[in-house]
């Protein structure tokens, strides 16, 4: 996006600004008071009790650049994204939804008026209740992950794949305006949609900062935690200097998708014996065959047999693809 490829600790506040100064958000989002001179980064996050990597991370990401050597605190990550949530639900849409009733003279009789305002009310009301999920289970889940406790009925995984960037319908209501709505002057309206696009963007870049940075962090924490809390992971200190399989990558839900592929279960046969949804099975097996680099039943099969997830006896020659 900018000029500066990777930002580091010893970069100036100032040349991230300088580089995208969308990051000003982020910035706010990590509590980090302005004012801030010609501090560097690291120097900068010191002083306002940040994890420098972390904000790296995120800054890298936000701006296009790698971000994937930077070591995460999920406490950190998860502080960033509750602020994130109250200034999208006390700052954000309020402010919209005051500018969105003038620009369109809304009126009690406008009976198009009113349901365009009961179109975003309605979204809002999803994103809070979207958002308060996140914040009263996931959030509360990662705080006991990272106390020692793992939760075997769950996992981020559950999460993550039923999760959407909430701009679906703020996108519907700008293309609504733009093709649909017809009134004249419209400069008003033009500075709502102006600030439709900027939320949808920020979206869009708030769900990027999820899926590609909290989610794979608590995946690793999950994984971590159960390794020292098995059995064989108990003071076997050779255990911790082996390989990591790649079937580690794979987290117990996306195991329990190839297990069934390798029995020879189609989709629909999965979801029902698993209580899923067959949209969410499909979205696991498009994971999986991402992470493994493997896209066929047969394939699936054999990695399952090669990497002990299942007895040979139960595997279903014929296999399934749907």
């Amino acid at each position: 996006m900018g000029s500066i490829h990777l930002y580091k600790p010893h970069h100036t506040m100032r040349q991230l600004i300088r580089d995208n100064n969308l990051l000003l958000m982020a910035i706010s989002r990590f509590n980090i008071a302005f004012g801030f001179g010609e501090g560097t980064v690291s120097e900068v996050c010191a002083s306002n009790g940040v994890h420098t990597d972390t904000f790296l991370a995120v800054c890298n990401l936000l701006s296009g650049n790698d971000f994937r050597d930077f070591e995460i605190d999920l406490r950190e990550m998860i502080r960033y994204l509750e602020r994130a949530h109250s200034t999208f639900l006390d700052h954000s849409l309020p402010q919209l939804r005051h500018k969105l009733i003038d620009a369109i003279n809304y009126s009690a009789t406008d009976e198009v008026a009113f349901q365009l305002i009961k179109f975003f009310d309605d979204y809002v009301e999803e994103v809070r209740r979207h958002m308060q999920h996140e914040n009263d289970v996931i959030f509360v889940y990662v705080a006991r992950l990272l106390e020692g406790h793992i939760d075997d009925t769950f996992s981020i995984s559950d999460f993550s794949v039923n999760h959407g960037h909430m701009a679906t319908k703020l996108r519907e209501l700008k293309d609504i305006f733009i093709y649909h709505y017809k009134q004249k002057d419209n400069t008003r309206l033009s500075s709502v949609l102006f600030d439709v696009i900027v939320l949808e963007k920020d979206f869009l870049s708030h769900f990027e900062v999820e899926r590609t940075i909290f989610v794979p962090a608590v995946e690793r924490q999950e994984a971590g935690l159960r390794s020292r809390l098995s059995p064989e992971g108990v003071g076997n200190d050779t255990a911790q200097n082996e390989e990591p399989s790649p079937a580690d990558a794979l987290s117990p839900r996306e195991k329990d998708i190839i297990v069934s592929v390798a029995k020879g279960w189609a989709n629909k046969e999965i979801a029902d014996r698993l209580c899923l949804s067959v949209n969410t099975v499909t979205t696991h097996r498009r994971n999986i065959c991402a992470k493994l680099g493997i896209h066929s039943a047969a394939g699936l099969t054999i990695f399952a047999i090669l990497h002990h997830l299942v007895n040979l006896e139960d595997v279903n020659p014929q296999g399934a693809d749907l």
